[in-house]
Formats: structure tokens, sequence, C-alpha cells
């Protein structure tokens, strides 16, 4: 619903998620970043790391709109890596690169892979903006892609939007893989990396809800995590 090409022109509904996501990545932009980090969650039901082409296009989903963060080539880009890669172009990020892991992805082994990113993120001398890219429920409205409502699905999509704008790590951390699959939630893998990469380099977190809803059913939450005290 962020890429207009496929919304459609009379998806009136998608226009305040865009201009929340566009106002976010501008104010964290104007900090002086240098490099951007996509972290998402890849399509392929695996664990781990995955490498994934650099450019790809959004055909599958109805309209070839083409996008691109590197010449890298690889397995088609997942759909977290071709939001972000969209990004990128359309809010002229600058160099940004994909971080993308397996959607089965334990919280455990999540963990993990987000200390190593925080490390890495820690040792590099560039000012780096991590883009965090994930799914919300599918099952908050009667007309919802996920089959219609779900109580359990809201009150679960209620418990991420908070963890989120509260940078509350812990809870992110907590996220079972059953639960967030059973509501038709996609980006827990994405939220456990980062919330384990920023939590790992021990600096104070000011975080910024700005947009919470649902169009179409579909949960979307924007916001930013600005690490004190540090150079991203």
């Amino acid at each position: 619903m962020l890429v207009p090409e496929l919304a459609g022109p009379s998806a009136f509904d998608t226009e305040p998620v865009r201009s929340a996501v566009r106002d976010a990545l501008a104010e964290t932009a104007s900090s002086g970043i240098d490099r951007w980090v996509v972290l998402g969650a890849s399509d392929a039901p695996v664990t781990g790391p995955v490498e994934e082409s650099g450019s790809g296009s959004f055909a599958r989903f109805g309209v070839d709109v083409r996008v691109s963060v590197s010449d890298r080539t690889g397995p088609r880009m997942s759909l977290s890596a071709l939001i972000g890669a969209w990004l990128r172009e359309w809010a002229s990020l600058g160099p940004t690169s994909t971080w993308i892991v397996g959607r089965e992805t334990s919280p455990a082994e999540c963990a993990v892979l987000g200390a190593d990113l925080g490390a890495r993120l820690e040792e590099s001398p560039e000012r780096i903006g991590l883009l965090v890219v994930g799914d919300g429920s599918t099952a908050l409205t009667p007309k919802a892609p996920g089959g219609g409502r779900r109580d359990s699905a809201v009150a679960l999509n209620e418990s991420i939007v908070a963890a989120i704008g509260a940078a509350d790590m812990r809870a992110l951390a907590a996220l079972r893989p059953e639960s967030c699959d059973t509501e038709g939630i996609g980006g827990r893998v994405a939220w456990q990396v980062a919330a384990a990469a920023v939590e790992s380099r021990g600096s104070g977190v000011v975080p910024k809800r700005s947009y919470a809803d649902a169009p179409f059913g579909v949960g979307y939450v924007v916001a930013t995590w600005t690490v004190s005290g540090d150079r991203s």
C-alpha cells in the first residue's frame, strides 16, 4: 500500500501512512545519515541471514515497478527488500544495502543476529540509518485480507504498536512465532533483530511514533528510534 502504482489511484486511505513515512525518513536523514541499511524478513520460510539480489520488481504484485539498491545478483528480492529499495528511491536516501533475515528465524537466533548487526554498526565510522520494514497483522477489520477481524489479532497488533512506539526491546524480544503467524504478522523477525541490535549497543533510545492505523484492515506503524550519544 506504500507504493502508489500498486495501491491504485482511488486508495486514498494509503496517503496518511506514506506521508508519515516521508516525514520520518526526512527527519532521520536530516541528522546526517551517511548510509542506510534495510532490515526485513524474507518471503521464503527459511532461517538465518539471506542473500538476495540487489534489484527487483513489483511485477509479481501486479505492476512492473523496478527498484534497486545495488548490482548484486542473487535470488529475487523479498517484499521487505523491495519496499526498502522503493523507499530509497522515493525519498532519495542515498547509499543503501539490505540485511534480510529468514522469516522462520527463532527469537533466540534473532537476538544473536541483532547483536552481530549492532556490533557492525558500532564499528562503522559512518552514521548509519537502520530502515526496518515489517508487516503488521492482516486481520484488524471485518474486510481485512487475513480473514476478517479477530480480537486476538487486534490485541497482539496493539501490543506490538505500543512496544515499537516505546522502544520496548523486551516486549519485542518476547514475541512468539506461533502467535504472530496465526495473526498474520510478518514483521516479528525484523523487529526482534532491530531490538537486539539497539539493545546490544547499550545506548539510550528516544522513540517517536508518528502513525498507527489499519488501512484496509492491515496494521501499519511508523516510528523512529534515535540512539542517543551515538553515531547512528
